[in-house]
């Protein structure tokens, strides 16, 4: 685990006890158990279409990218990304690094039709209930935040509450260690994420998702996430057999994501 990802581990452990603290994890149950059913994020991105599935991705900063949309509207966002083409909404939710708020899932889940994902530094149940609480219907977890048994127990309660995972991984012996375990406990919940950040030195490659593809048993489930900007880089990843990519920071950064988000899909 690099640095910046044991910093903001070791803040989310004490993020969350203050928030079990602030709301019990009775009482979140209870909040979970009575929202509608978990949207299926899954069967978004793997409806067959004639080019990319993208998740679209609501983003005001990064710890990489410092702020990168002052002018800040969430649901305006994911409204003008589900015009243009989006498979599912990624949302992030923390607020130290990546100046998020939990309350934007269920203000853009209100909004639009696509399925909703929480993006966040998972690292207990009280956030998978917490997440579904808040309407999302998928959650991110992050193999590298996680030992291999917690991981499977976070997997397992998410598909209980048909909610897709999205599985991500950084590097060679992340994706070893969660092969095994890709499609558990239910193949209809569960997409395998390769993220191109380079987390020790925060750049990104495509070529990373490219180079990692003959280790994935799946690659019809597989989302390449971070350093996709072009209708090049798509066309480069799907020539590779990469249909479904995750984009933010790029569309983030455009004056109308909208359009950007277009271009990206269809050139």
């Amino acid at each position: 685990m690099s640095d910046i990802l044991k910093q903001i581990v070791e803040d989310k452990k004490v993020e969350v006890a203050a928030r079990c603290e602030a709301v019990s994890l009775e009482e979140m149950k209870e909040r979970a158990q009575s929202e509608s059913q978990a949207r299926n994020f899954f069967k978004a991105l793997t409806t067959k279409r004639d080019h990319v599935s993208v998740i679209a991705e609501v983003k005001k900063a990064s710890p990489s990218a410092g702020l990168i949309r002052d002018h800040f509207d969430p649901v305006a966002i994911a409204k003008n990304y589900e015009a243009n083409g989006a498979a599912a909404i990624s949302c992030l939710t923390d607020e130290k690094y990546f100046q998020g708020d939990l309350k934007y899932i269920q203000q853009i889940r209100s909004a639009i039709d696509l399925p909703v994902l929480r993006k966040d530094f998972i690292i207990d149940e009280y956030q998978i209930w917490e997440a579904r609480a808040a309407g999302a219907d998928a959650v991110l977890l992050i193999a590298e935040c996680l030992e291999v048994h917690r991981l499977i127990d976070l997997m397992i309660l998410a598909t209980e509450l048909k909610m897709t995972t999205l599985l991500e991984v950084h590097d060679v012996e992340s994706l070893l260690a969660v092969r095994p375990h890709v499609g558990f406990p239910h193949s209809k919940y569960m997409l395998l994420g390769i993220n191109n950040r380079n987390l020790r030195e925060m750049k990104t490659d495509i070529n990373h998702t490219i180079r990692l593809l003959d280790m994935v048993e799946q690659p019809e489930i597989l989302v390449s996430e971070s350093g996709i900007r072009t209708h090049e880089d798509v066309e480069r990843l799907m020539n590779a057999g990469v249909t479904k990519v995750l984009v933010g920071e790029h569309l983030m950064r455009q004056g109308d994501e909208g359009a950007a988000l277009k271009k990206l899909i269809h050139g």
